[in-house]
């Protein structure tokens, strides 16, 4: 048996009165788990059965002398023996600090059992009586002493001397008592011995008094044994009282002159040793459930009043049991004996001194009570929370005065009102069910709860108060303090950690978690939910243009108007950046595509608010516009996959032209599944070798030879087919950016691996320089290693002229100082510029003007209509003139009809590139076309749009540009292109 309770494995219940009797969470999960030798109530019966079955024979006479006497004796011995092996095997089995104390009591019973024994001996095996003395009472003796000390040792130990004094005078009491009475009955005949040794006549005394002591134990030791394994401690109390009991009666003359072996008497010395080899068991049966369990249930606290009644009344029914034993003495016409007379004195003055001591405790108490009252009154008075006490009803008895500082109203204001007026009637409801809640639930489980509300101030403001709510006499004591600014400062950083700090709109966390609601708080009448997804487009450059002060104003403005395009059931948000959304709640339409046509017609009306003119920092006016995606939230769709939806739609709208509004619809996930595969080939693609480089030559439409070569990269998939760049580069769509990081990977493969080929072809003999196709924001790529381009011309040692970048990209942010810097760093690595797609916008005209260029390749768009479009004919005339003007040399892209060479020649065109020369050009190809006689260029007349042969008007052209010839028609003259820039260039009157 432990010495302390195991708290994990003991059963945890809530008691009937509270819940009925259900079985707590814990209870049920933990189930009781047997820790000794039996359980339940089963050893009990058969310690009964036994006990029962061993006085029934007692009774009896169990069916002859002989047999009577061997059970009356070796009966007793084995019971006891087993007593004695119960308590050593325990005590050696068990680490407890009560160990000692089960191996005395083991050494008591041993006692006993040998006594018995000795006994059994002399009257079963010699078939003689037991002489006197014997070695029997000497072991009969030597029963009480163990058992003594086990009881000291069982006994709550005092903490003070005062208490050790007590405890002392206690059993003194308790056994000058029961001496007196006992002298009076029984023992004054046996000490008035005639005939008889002193040594017999002292062992008749000794017997009797240690009984008298060891009662006097049992008693003491009632009232002060120690809280733990209390079962076990009252068994063998029991067990020693019973057997003490059995003593008394035995020492009796009457019992003892007609006592036989075998007898009554025998079997509740029996009991009480069984009782004895029961007694370390019990509390493991048990599961030690009562000393265990903190909770106890009304009735054990109700008992320790009455427990500590007894044990203060002990010393009086001591003291009167002595008082009954003098009277029995008076009474009965006997005079009273000295030691009756001696044993009364000393109890009433051992009764006296213990009074004494108990007056000068109780002053002492007194003081330290009125100390410890003063000490906490100090405290509750000069503490900052509010302490206040309601009395079961609910009506306030005390109130600390920290009330005034805390509540603004004074404490004899408060007192006597109820506390359900004082709190905001939103929380009272609350408060009442976690009051009732606590008030239920057992007060060692839960001895405290904590309780935050609003309290009515005395201005008549609501505070937010915390309470820590105990106990007190069935009412409760509230300790609570003033946490307004706290729950201020929580407030206020939830809402900075939910919106966003600019506009002041929910972020996306926020924003997401309406969603949520929405979706799962949805009704049938909340048909037609959807979620819009809102972009500036344009926004970048406002930043770049006015600055980022003026653009947060803008964001500001644009969260305004749209916060108040929708209704007040509906939520808004800002993403970041120049991203928005919004959640519209369904009006109930059943109908699709009136759902349908009311969400577009609240986002076509989001778009042209938001891209109404913006008055911005210093009354500057500027505008962006809105590409709006909108998502429904159909049946079964989760919140991440709405938002992602809207998401894909709104992209959807900006690659389709920006400005616009667009209706999710399935393809366009199946497009970004595709894409991702892609993407995912792509890279594998770039790993694993699966590209190829090609060239397509630039002929020179005068001599119709090989000048340059144009790289061009191809995607060779498993079944052996070469894709070109307008296949597989459309996997950039899925990157949200004007170039993937995949385009970038297989731009810097294209760039090295031409380098590459060149120094081959030109250690060969092969001097055509080459064209790779580089877009401008790849240039100034800060992730880049710095000087790369030049890098890599050093190692592949390509001369001056062997490498010209076409610069594509029209984008309008890319800082074109910052671009010429880069560029005029390249040419004096000898490395030439063309300005790609020329012709086919505003950008590549600023780039004209600002870069120094060495050579205009004319967009395909041009040269598709240049035979059949007057108006292109024109177009393509004037930028040629402005090519020569500026002493450039022009490439044609995409000539892919004699006849467009042909127009084009005439329109002083340079050189050009497509089908109707070659096509793109493995390298052994190549070679053999560089080896070949020059192309052979269309001849015959030429007929232009609108002239007279074509059956049109005549349409001025500004007459042919002149051709060069010379080194201007051989195979360096796009190599050698004169080193000046656009700046340098004068410009002819028009």
């Amino acid at each position: 048996m432990d010495d302390q309770p195991d708290a994990a494995h003991a059963p945890s219940r809530t008691p009937p009165a509270w819940d009925g009797g259900a079985v707590s969470a814990s209870g049920a999960a933990l189930p009781r788990r047997c820790l000794g030798g039996g359980t339940g109530v089963v050893p009990q019966l058969l310690l009964a059965l036994v006990c029962g079955g061993y006085a029934t024979g007692a009774v009896l006479g169990w069916g002859g002398a002989e047999l009577a006497l061997t059970m009356g004796d070796f009966g007793l011995s084995g019971a006891a023996g087993l007593a004695a092996a119960s308590c050593l095997w325990y005590g050696r089995t068990r680490s407890t600090r009560f160990r000692p104390a089960w191996l005395l009591f083991a050494a008591s019973s041993a006692m006993a059992g040998f006594g018995n024994f000795v006994w059994g001996w002399y009257e079963v095996v010699l078939g003689r009586q037991v002489p006197s003395p014997s070695p029997a009472d000497f072991c009969f003796l030597l029963f009480a002493p163990p058992a003594i000390i086990g009881l000291l040792v069982l006994a709550r130990r005092p903490v003070t001397r005062a208490g050790w004094v007590c405890l002392g005078l206690d059993s003194w009491l308790i056994g000058g008592s029961l001496l007196t009475l006992s002298w009076s009955l029984a023992l004054a005949h046996t000490a008035h011995f005639s005939g008889e040794t002193v040594a017999h006549a002292a062992l008749s005394l000794a017997y009797p008094l240690l009984d008298i002591v060891l009662v006097s134990m049992v008693l003491a030791l009632h009232f002060k044994r120690s809280s733990a394994n209390r079962s076990a401690i009252n068994t063998a109390i029991a067990a020693l009282a019973l057997t003490v009991l059995c003593d008394a009666l035995f020492t009796s003359p009457l019992l003892r002159a007609n006592y036989r072996s075998g007898q009554i008497l025998d079997a509740g010395w029996f009991a009480g040793y069984m009782l004895m080899a029961y007694a370390p068991w019990v509390a493991r049966e048990e599961g030690e459930e009562a000393p265990v369990r903190r909770g106890r249930t009304a009735v054990q606290q109700a008992g320790r009043p009455i427990s500590g009644s007894l044990a203060a009344l002990t010393p009086y029914l001591a003291a009167a049991v002595c008082t009954l034993g003098i009277l029995y003495n008076v009474l009965d016409g006997h005079h009273v004996d000295r030691v009756v007379l001696f044993t009364g004195c000393t109890v009433v003055l051992a009764l006296v001194i213990r009074q004494g001591i108990m007056l000068l405790d109780n002053i002492s108490l007194t003081q330290e009570l009125a100390q410890k009252e003063n000490h906490f009154r100090s405290l509750v008075q000069g503490s900052s929370d509010v302490i206040m006490i309601a009395a079961p009803t609910g009506i306030l008895r005390y109130v600390s005065p920290a009330a005034t500082g805390v509540y603004g109203r004074d404490a004899e204001e408060l007192i006597g009102s109820e506390l359900a007026s004082l709190i905001h009637p939103e929380d009272l409801g609350r408060v009442v069910h976690e009051v009732r809640r606590f008030l239920a639930a057992p007060p060692a489980e839960e001895p405290t709860t904590r309780i935050e509300c609003r309290f009515r101030s005395g201005t008549g403001d609501w505070l937010n108060v915390e309470s820590t709510v105990n106990r007190h006499h069935g009412g409760l004591i509230f300790n609570s303090r003033d946490v307004t600014e706290r729950v201020r400062l929580q407030a206020q950083l939830q809402h900075t950690a939910e919106h966003d700090p600019l506009t002041d709109l929910p972020n996306r966390a926020l924003f997401t978690k309406r969603v949520q609601q929405a979706l799962a708080g949805r009704r049938a009448t909340d048909a037609g939910t959807a979620v819009l997804f809102i972009d500036l487009d344009g926004f970048k450059a406002v930043n770049d243009s006015v600055g980022h002060q003026a653009g947060d104003e803008l964001l500001v403005q644009a969260a305004r108007r749209l916060q108040d395009s929708v209704r007040a059931g509906d939520s808004t948000a800002r993403f970041g950046g120049d991203e928005f959304a919004a959640l519209i709640i369904g009006d109930g339409t059943r109908e699709a595509a009136a759902r349908e046509y009311r969400i577009l017609e609240i986002a076509d009306r989001l778009r042209l608010t938001l891209s109404q003119p913006y008055l911005v920092e210093g009354g500057t006016e500027v505008r962006v516009a809105a590409s709006i995606g909108v998502a429904f939230a159909e049946p079964g769709i989760t919140h991440g996959d709405l938002m992602r939806n809207a998401d894909l739609a709104m992209y959807r709208a900006k690659q389709a032209g920006k400005g616009r509004v667009e209706l999710y619809a399935p393809q366009m996930q199946a497009d970004v599944v595709r894409r991702a595969e892609l993407a995912t080939r792509l890279r594998t693609a770039l790993h694993e070798g699966e590209f190829a480089l090609l060239h397509q030559p630039v002929v020179e439409l005068a001599t119709g030879r090989i000048t340059a070569v144009c790289a061009q990269a191809r995607w060779r998939s498993a079944q052996g087919i070469l894709f070109t760049p307008d296949e597989f580069l459309r996997v950039a769509e899925m990157e949200r950016g004007d170039e993937s990081v995949r385009t970038a990977e297989l731009g810097r493969w294209t760039l090295e691996r031409a380098a590459e080929q060149a120094a081959q072809r030109r250690r060969a003999g092969y001097t055509v320089p080459v064209y790779v196709r580089m877009p401008a924001a790849r240039l100034l790529d800060k992730s880049l290693p710095p000087k790369s381009v030049e890098a890599l011309i050093l190692r592949h040692g390509l001369p001056s002229g062997s490498l010209v970048l076409e610069l594509s990209g029209g984008d309008p942010r890319i800082p074109l100082d910052e671009l010429e810097r880069r560029l005029v760093s390249l040419r004096r690595f000898g490395v030439r510029v063309a300005l790609d797609g020329f012709g086919s916008g505003y950008a590549a005209m600023a780039a004209l003007r600002r870069l120094p260029i060495d050579v205009l390749k004319l967009d395909r768009e041009l040269v598709d209509g240049v035979t059949d479009s007057a108006r292109l004919h024109k177009i393509t005339a004037g930028l040629l003139r402005i090519a020569c003007d500026l002493g450039m040399q022009s490439v044609a892209d995409g000539v892919d009809e004699p006849e467009q060479a042909r127009v084009l020649r005439a329109m002083g065109c340079t050189h050009g590139q497509g089908a109707a020369f070659a096509g793109a050009l493995d390298e052994h190809r190549l070679r053999h076309a560089l080896d070949r006689s020059p192309y052979a260029l269309p001849s015959g007349p030429l007929t232009l749009p609108g002239d007279p042969a074509d059956g049109g008007n005549e349409v001025l052209v500004g007459g042919a540009l002149p051709v060069r010839s010379g080194a201007a028609g051989g195979a360096g003259a796009l190599a050698h292109a004169p080193l000046r820039s656009n700046n340098e260039t004068p410009v002819p009157p028009t």
